[in-house]
């Protein structure tokens, strides 16, 4: 059971098929840099802790002998399932969390986390994390952002909506507390840190936009009734300037925050 299914019980339960028709997936180009830097080349298994829908697991999969992704969530686990045989890849996912982490998983050379780091016992997590990875392996973070560009004007708009919705979240406070990673990760073997970032402009559907408003929990906290469609209705009305023939311009920095140990450097 994860720190998350303790505070916030089945908080995913009712999200993870707006994760793959909402959420973003990271510049392609992301995985291959972090490939290339932890020395990913084709022999060792990745797992990608806290993988929702999968999107990390399905991008670090040409790298990887084995790839192995892991949430506590089953309804996260079937929709990754799902994406993964649409992608024509096999994927081993495993229902479990990071308090799961142990010797079944064997030798890792590379554990990924997107968007889920803080809900987890961070130092916990990177301790038993120690006795999987390889010497030369890493943990890599991944985060996505949008920069103060043109294209990204829509997003003010956006961002109040889910947070007028979200105003009453009982996770507010941890989600705001828990995130700095790079004190955590200092503190822990895996104190070498680089930062690694590629930006992508991309031509987004307007129902994207609007599952990616209902994937976030926080904003009707699992209450699908008129709240969820009332939403919806105040996305799409909202963001109407911005969208152009159904679509609508965006500018994403996806980021990944790399962590190794010194001995790995030297």
């Amino acid at each position: 059971m994860s720190h998350t299914d303790v505070l916030f019980p089945g908080r995913f339960r009712d999200l993870a098929d707006f994760y793959t028709t909402g959420r973003p997936t990271y510049p392609p180009l992301l995985a291959r840099r972090v490939a290339d830097l932890v020395g990913l080349n084709g022999s060792q298994t990745v797992l990608d802790l806290g993988t929702g829908p999968g999107f990390l697991a399905l991008d670090f999969y040409p790298f990887a002998e084995k790839v192995i992704g892991v949430d506590p969530e089953p309804a996260m686990l079937n929709a990754a399932r799902r994406n993964a045989q649409k992608a024509g890849v096999e994927i081993e996912f495993v229902d479990g969390s990071a308090n799961d982490l142990g010797p079944r998983f064997g030798r890792l050379h590379l554990v990924t986390i997107g968007r889920a780091f803080h809900w987890m016992d961070r130092p916990r997590t990177l301790e038993a994390l120690d006795a999987l990875i390889e010497p030369t392996g890493a943990v890599a973070l991944f985060q996505e952002s949008y920069p103060s560009v043109p294209a990204n004007a829509w997003l003010a708009t956006f961002q109040a909506i889910l947070d007028h919705y979200g105003a009453e979240d009982p996770a507010r406070e941890q989600t705001h507390r828990n995130k700095d990673h790079e004190a955590v990760l200092l503190d822990s073997a895996f104190s070498h840190l680089e930062r690694v970032a590629v930006l992508e402009q991309r031509q987004t559907s307007i129902e994207h936009i609007v599952d990616r408003s209902l994937s976030y929990g926080r904003a009707w906290q699992g209450r699908p009734g008129s709240r969820l469609k009332d939403m919806a209705l105040e996305v799409r009305d909202a963001l109407a300037p911005y969208v152009k023939n159904g679509h609508v311009l965006e500018v994403l920095e996806g980021s990944a925050l790399i962590a190794r140990r010194q001995a790995a450097i030297a």
